[in-house]
This record gives structure tokens, sequence and C-alpha cells, in this order.
């Protein structure tokens, strides 16, 4: 039985899918979501810290809380109670140490980001998920 379960969510097709899938999973159980949106600032290591950063990760982050704000908003049709974090840092990194420190019992995410352009230069963020975190892994894959 789930109490708590985490949704990584970016904005793309496959994290609704993946959002869509823990808020079901929260009704059969009666949980809480906890959904975790991570601005991936490791794409911005090679860039000097100037306006170009900052720009981008303003950017970056209006868009994180845009795809927070739209999920609370699903959660909350469909009688989901969900609480949002935005983090900072590697996907993978992040979405495991909020499976670590948060009272998960159930961490669920889409098989895929934003692109496969994404993938081939990051690595599989689930991948990684599923390799280190220290509670059980759901992987939506898409739908399509």
């Amino acid at each position: 039985m789930f109490q708590h379960i985490l949704v990584a969510i970016d904005g793309s097709k496959i994290s609704d899918h993946a959002l869509m899938t823990a808020i079901e999973e929260a009704r059969v159980w009666k949980a809480q979501v906890h959904a975790v949106y991570v601005v991936e600032t490791g794409l911005f290591s090679s860039l000097p810290m100037d306006n170009t950063w900052e720009i981008m990760y303003s950017m970056l982050e209006k868009e994180g809380n845009k795809a927070l704000d739209a999920a609370r908003e699903i959660a909350r049709t469909h009688g989901v109670q969900m609480e949002t974090y935005m983090k900072q840092g590697h996907a993978g990194n992040e979405i495991v140490k909020a499976a670590t420190e948060l009272p998960v019992d159930l961490v669920v995410m889409g098989s895929h980001g934003k692109s496969e352009v994404d993938r081939l230069l990051l690595g599989s963020v689930s991948a990684f998920v599923v390799a280190n975190s220290p509670k059980t892994v759901m992987v939506v894959r898409s739908s399509q």
C-alpha cells in the first residue's frame, strides 16, 4: 500500500501521463502526491555566470512553476492532495534525493524527458532513478 507518491514532472507529454498515473494510484490507495520539477542546471555548467545564465534559468524556473501549477490543478480536480517542489541540479540526483528526504513509498516518472535529444545528451534520468532510488519506482511508458 502506498501513502505518499512522488511524481517527477517536466512539462512533457510523457510526464503528463506519469502525473495522471500517479493521481490514479493516489486515488486507489488514498495517498498524497508529491510533484517535483527539476531545473536542470547542469545544462549551464559551461556558460559564464552572467545575464545569459540568469535569463535561461529564469525561463526554466517560470516553465517549472507553470508545470507545477497545472499539476496542482489537475490533482485538485481529481480530489487528490498534492505538495509541489522545485529543485535545481541534475534531475536524476534531485529525484533520488527527494525520494529519500520525503516520506514517499513510490516514485512515478516517465520513461524519457522532453526530447530524445535530452535523453542522448543527459543520459536516461529514469534509468538513473531506477538504479539509485531507495524506493519503488514505476516507469510510465508513452501511451503512443
